[in-house]
């Protein structure tokens, strides 16, 4: 048997196992100036820039419908003085259709100086999320699907990474 026909079955296999298996998903905040706020996503630059950051976000989408997507970030950070250490915090609220997501995060940097002109920095991120999901604001196609029968309220979700 050729590698052409093993990859082949594989695939196919792997697309019927997949269609008979529950599927969830999730919708990240979604951030196209994350530039200005390195941060957000990357926890080594809290205290890269050497002094107090304060940064504030806000985003919103397709203006005028309902349910549209709102995403708000304010985020400070500082180096804790000569250590090479830094701390950051964040706060995000986004809102899409039924669905309210607040996330607050530490983060925690070290940075260690390679030569005059470069630094390799390190960090760890712990968050602390909320969702909340009201069904009633969604026009569900079966009333009786007991995964939309009860609201989600302040599910709390840990993440450290």
């Amino acid at each position: 048997m050729s590698i052409q026909q093993n990859i082949k079955k594989i695939g196919i296999s792997l697309l019927t196992i997949g269609c008979f298996q529950t599927m969830q998903a999730q919708q990240d905040p979604q951030y196209t100036q994350y530039m200005y706020n390195t941060s957000m996503v990357n926890p080594a630059y809290a205290g890269s820039r050497g002094t107090l950051n304060v940064f504030g976000m806000y985003r919103t989408q397709w203006v005028g419908l309902d349910g549209a997507p709102k995403t708000a970030n304010v985020s400070v950070s500082t180096p804790l003085g000569e250590s090479g250490l830094g701390l950051g915090v964040n706060f995000t609220n986004d809102r899409l259709g039924a669905m309210d997501e607040n996330n607050i995060s530490v983060d925690l940097s070290y940075a260690i100086d390679l030569n005059e002109d470069y630094k390799l920095a390190f960090g760890i991120k712990t968050t602390a999320n909320l969702l909340n999901v009201d069904y009633t604001k969604l026009n569900i196609h079966n009333p009786t699907d007991p995964n939309s029968s009860e609201n989600i309220k302040n599910k709390f979700n840990p993440n450290i990474g």
